[in-house]
């Protein structure tokens, strides 16, 4: 319930949460030896050819890699706010 209404007026992150985060990059690191700074690289790029087709929430853009098995996956939580009308016309 409090997630829910930190999400609807919209509180910054905590500093538990952003520490949360670093512990969460560093481990992914440490997993799949990609760098913080390559994820970061990575996420960026993603935001830059997605915005050309959708208007997406960057604040809200949540990507991770994660292992399992010896395999490694990238995840990406992107939400979209709407299609941008020259990429449905194509």
């Amino acid at each position: 319930m409090l997630d829910l209404i930190s999400r609807v007026f919209g509180r910054d992150h905590s500093s538990a949460d952003v520490a949360r985060e670093r512990l969460r990059l560093v481990l992914v690191h440490d997993r799949t030896n990609v760098s913080p700074q390559f994820l970061e690289s990575l996420k960026e790029e993603l935001i830059a050819v997605i915005s050309r087709y959708m208007e997406i929430d960057e604040e809200g853009m949540d990507v991770t890699l994660q292992t399992a098995e010896n395999q490694v996956a990238l995840v990406a939580n992107i939400p979209v706010r709407r299609m941008k009308r020259a990429a449905v016309n194509r």
